[in-house]
């Protein structure tokens, strides 16, 4: 097996570090997104069911629309 000198196991270790730090901003950034996602959504559909109810066409489909452009913006 191949000894690795002292400088060597220092670069090595501190690729590993950027590599976990950069995994982990990725995870962070997705979960937020994810979180950011579900909030505005909840809060399309209730407007959307208010409007709904209240047989107000063109709020509902202002909302629609905006519902459309979230789902386009994230990709879902």
């Amino acid at each position: 097996m191949k000894e690795k000198f002292y400088p060597e196991l220092m670069k090595s270790g501190a690729m590993n570090r950027k590599k976990e730090a950069f995994m982990m901003n990725l995870y962070i950034d997705m979960v937020l997104s994810e979180s950011l996602l579900k909030s505005e959504k909840e809060k399309l559909f209730l407007q959307i069911d208010q409007a709904i109810d209240k047989k107000d066409k063109s709020t509902f489909l202002q909302l629609s629309t905006q519902y459309i452009e979230l789902k386009q913006r994230f990709g879902t």
